[in-house]
């Protein structure tokens, strides 16, 4: 594997090599299949450019998280158009990564790259829970004649063994899904975000209390004031605080085998949005490794 400097590494910092945990940052940035909204492949690199301005500093944990977890960011590569070809390109990357002992941290790019980290992580047979925080359940069987689709990510994911989900923030999906969600019950979860104010947090703690967790990240879970830079924004959806809080949960009760963050598509001359999804990569580097 080959690694950026650090004028253009996640954060800008340079990797620390003494360091006993390490993230390994993937700029991934597929957009083979976005319908609406473009500019999924320009979202790595621009959440590292937003990165490079991060305090870092965590007020909940007391420290900087990159004096106590080492992180490195694999060189941008040209993304296969085949999105098969493309999701086992990544699915090899991420294979390499385990076999390290590192912790893979996948920056999208379209939602669809998910698929490539679980088919990796799932060669251990062991049993992943899957948390999609998302405005859509994407859980079409296929969606405009395609089967590998942003819009059918965690159906592909289900496709395989050991795999289960819980869904957060969900406020967009269809019949056929919601039959399928029926169907699987014992599977899927979902915590749709009209109900928010009700969420049982107990019992999104009991669902992930240690299990292998894989967090997939599409930032339209965030509502659209917050990250209006993504394809398919969604109104009603989370905001910051909750979302953290969501995670010290997840995080402090799981142990997390990785994760991604997709979906930005970046609107010129507008950072906020980039900056956000990037605080949001530290944030969850340091919940991870607090734990760890």
């Amino acid at each position: 594997m080959f690694f950026e400097t650090a004028k253009k590494s996640f954060l800008g910092i340079n990797n620390k090599k003494d360091l006993g945990s390490k993230v390994v940052v993937v700029p991934f940035g597929l957009e083979n299949t976005v319908t609406y909204g473009r500019g999924t492949k320009k979202g790595p690199r621009e959440i590292i450019k937003a990165s490079h301005q991060i305090e870092l500093f965590d007020e909940d944990l007391g420290y900087e998280i990159s004096d106590k977890t080492s992180i490195e960011t694999l060189k941008i590569k040209p993304i296969n158009k085949n999105t098969p070809q493309a999701l086992s390109e990544l699915e090899n990357i991420t294979l390499n990564i385990i076999k390290d002992k590192k912790f893979p941290l996948i920056l999208g790019g379209e939602h669809t790259l998910t698929l490539g980290a679980i088919s990796a992580l799932n060669k251990s047979n062991k049993p992943i829970t899957i948390i999609q925080f998302d405005a859509h359940t994407d859980l079409r069987n296929s969606y405009q004649s395609k089967k590998y689709s942003h819009a059918c990510v965690m159906r592909r994911c289900l496709d395989l063994k050991n795999t289960n989900l819980i869904s957060i923030g969900i406020r967009s999906t269809t019949k056929d899904e919601m039959s399928f969600i029926k169907k699987n019950n014992s599977r899927v979860h979902i915590f749709f975000a009209k109900d928010k104010k009700e969420w049982d947090l107990k019992r999104i703690e009991k669902l992930v209390r240690n299990k292998n967790v894989y967090i997939t990240f599409d930032v339209d879970a965030f509502d659209p004031s917050l990250v209006p830079a993504t394809g398919t924004p969604e109104p009603g959806g989370l905001y910051w605080d909750e979302t953290i809080n969501l995670l010290k949960i997840i995080t402090s009760s799981s142990n997390i085998i990785g994760s991604d963050i997709n979906e930005l598509a970046p609107i010129q001359n507008h950072n906020a949005s980039n900056f956000i999804v990037a605080k949001l990569a530290y944030k969850l580097i340091g919940l991870v490794f607090n734990r760890k």
